[in-house]
């Protein structure tokens, strides 16, 4: 059965089920529990866990946020929601996607549970920077800043009373991310034209500023971002990188491997190349912030090690 037919059948069911269970009233919070409603606190549907972590830290106290992809084991590309997802969409007084094509089963959503007083944020819409064929905003701090302001903005316009507070968290959150700004700057004074391989497009929105030397084919990387395989020429070009030790380290996205990343993974291995794992969705234990942090160390002492 076709891809498209099996996530048709899944919001079928969800919505199905979301009609058979609105009797019970209940509201669908983190992790699928129950969470109350009318204690003041504005109700937040994110697509993603980054974009919930972001408003988590703008609205603090004030916000219940449920973040639907928070594993960053799972392919968000093949995603399927379910019943109580569609319940807390439905209820949502805000929603957060990605949007520019990455999560359109959250249209879907929102087009199947209408509502005239939610408020939408779709971070592609409101990014400043954006990259051809590359959806992956969040990537990029300047895109992130931009992005909480317009949480904030909405907070504000959904809970005045607490204005003052967003903005100071919205304060707070910029700096935290000039952190982010400041790594990528010492890794460009440092490592600038450094050749690098990545496995998809997701990383160049940091390899841009830091002005790393991305040698694997872009037609590799697109191809691999959508799921499909590469073109064989790319492939032959990115083991002949690997091959002759023409990278310094080796990017990958874990969330989306295949059979042609597996091998190139062993063979940058062999080469005793540094190999650094990144992910779409955010680790669990980690902030927007400490999550780009912990990647971009990561980054840096690879190429620390491989001169």
């Amino acid at each position: 059965m076709p891809p498209g037919q099996n996530k048709r059948i899944g919001l079928f069911i969800a919505l199905a089920g979301l009609f058979l269970f609105s009797a019970c009233g209940s509201t669908i919070g983190s992790a699928g529990t129950p969470s109350a409603q009318g204690n003041g606190t504005i109700t937040v549907v994110a697509a993603e866990n980054f974009y919930g972590n972001i408003v988590s830290q703008i609205g603090g106290t004030h916000v219940n946020v449920t973040s639907i992809l928070a594993d960053p084991n799972v392919d968000p590309h093949t995603y399927e929601t379910n019943v109580n997802q569609v319940k807390a969409v439905a209820r949502a007084q805000l929603i957060i996607a990605n949007g520019g094509g990455y999560d359109d089963w959250m249209d879907k959503l929102l087009d199947s549970t209408p509502s005239s007083d939610r408020k939408v944020i779709k971070g592609f819409d409101i990014a400043k920077t954006k990259l051809p064929d590359n959806e992956h905003v969040w990537y990029s701090p300047a895109n992130a800043k931009d992005i909480a302001s317009a949480v904030a903005e909405n907070l504000k316009t959904i809970d005045a009373t607490h204005a003052t507070d967003y903005d100071k968290n919205l304060k707070t959150f910029q700096n935290e991310v000039g952190k982010i700004e400041q790594k990528m700057a010492e890794i460009k004074a440092k490592y600038a034209h450094a050749p690098v391989g990545l496995t998809e497009t997701i990383f160049l929105y940091q390899t841009g500023p830091m002005n790393l030397n991305v040698l694997t084919p872009i037609e590799f990387q697109k191809a691999l971002a959508e799921g499909n395989d590469p073109p064989a020429n790319t492939v032959v070009t990115a083991e002949n990188q690997v091959s002759k030790r023409q990278i310094r380290v080796f990017i990958y996205n874990k969330q989306t491997q295949s059979a042609i990343t597996t091998k190139l993974q062993s063979d940058v291995s062999a080469k005793n190349i540094p190999v650094i794992a990144v992910t779409e969705t955010m680790p669990p234990d980690k902030t927007y912030q400490s999550w780009m942090l912990s990647q971009l160390e990561d980054v840096e002492q690879g190429l620390a090690s491989n001169k």
